[in-house]
C-alpha cells in the first residue's frame, strides 16, 4: 500500500458512502528532537529550523483518503519534551490510539530517554480491549552522516520492547515521515475492526460435534 494517500474530494459516492475515521496519535521524545518539524511536514509540507518551543501540547489535524471507502482524519499531537514526568501527561494522552516517539539520531541521550517515554506512555494509556497502542519510533535527523547510535540498538530496543517498527526520518527532508504515519494509520484501523463472527453452518458442524462426542462410543 503506497505511503502517500490522497486527500479528500468533497464529492462522495451515492453508491459507495465514505466513512470517517478520526485518529489521535501523540508524538513524544525528548526536547530538540525535531517533533515539532515531523508534525509540520506531515501536515503541511513544511520545514523550520526555528519553530518557537512547545508549551504542554499542541496538536495539527490532516485529513487523507486511505482506500475508496475510507477517509482518516490524523490528529497530531505534538507533546513538550519537558512533559515527560508532568502529571499532565495523563491529560494529553487520553483518547490516543497511537504513538511516535521521536529521537535525535545524532544525540545517543535521547535514544535512551526514548524508552522512558515508552514507559511513561504505557503507564498511563490503552486501548478500550486493555491493550498497548501502536508505537512507532522515529530516529530523526538521519541525514545528518554522524549518528550517535547504531542501527544495531534500535532494531534490538523495538524488538524487545513490542514497537511495531522503526524509521530513520528527517523532517528537514522529508524522509519516512509519511511512512511512519501510515504505519500507525494501519494498525489502528486493524484496532477497530469488528471481530469476525463464524459462518452459521459452522456453529452448526461445533454444535454437532460436541453432541457427538458426549454419545456413548458402543451400544
Amino acid at each position: 500500500m503506497d505511503s502517500k494517500r490522497r486527500e479528500m474530494s468533497p464529492r462522495k459516492s451515492r453508491l459507495n458512502p465514505i466513512k470517517d475515521v478520526i485518529f489521535k496519535f501523540l508524538v513524544i521524545g525528548d526536547y530538540g528532537v525535531g517533533k515539532t518539524a515531523v508534525v509540520k511536514m506531515y501536515t503541511e509540507g513544511k520545514f523550520s529550523s526555528n519553530y518557537k518551543t512547545t508549551i504542554g501540547a499542541d496538536f495539527s489535524v490532516k485529513t487523507i483518503l486511505w482506500d475508496p471507502s475510507t477517509r482518516v482524519s490524523v490528529q497530531l499531537w505534538d507533546i513538550a519534551g519537558h512533559e515527560r514526568f508532568n502529571f499532565m501527561t495523563r491529560a494529553y494522552y487520553k483518547y490516543a490510539v497511537g504513538c511516535a516517539i521521536v529521537f535525535d539520531a545524532t544525540r545517543h541521550n535521547t535514544f535512551i530517554s526514548a524508552k522512558k517515554w515508552l514507559q511513561d506512555l504505557r503507564e498511563k494509556v490503552v486501548l478500550d480491549n486493555g491493550r498497548d497502542i501502536p508505537v512507532v519510533l522515529l530516529a530523526n535527523k538521519w541525514d545528518i552522516e554522524e549518528h550517535g547510535v547504531t542501527t544495531t540498538s534500535i532494531t534490538k530496543f523495538c524488538k524487545e520492547n513490542n514497537i511495531l517498527n522503526w524509521f530513520p526520518s528527517s523532517a528537514r527532508y522529508n524522509t519516512n515521515i509519511s511512512e511512519a504515519i501510515v504505519c500507525l494509520i494501519g494498525a489502528a484501523l486493524e484496532n477497530i475492526k469488528p471481530p469476525v463472527e463464524p459462518a452459521p453452518d459452522v456453529i452448526k458442524i461445533e454444535k454437532s460435534r460436541k453432541k457427538s462426542e458426549k454419545e456413548p462410543c458402543c451400544i
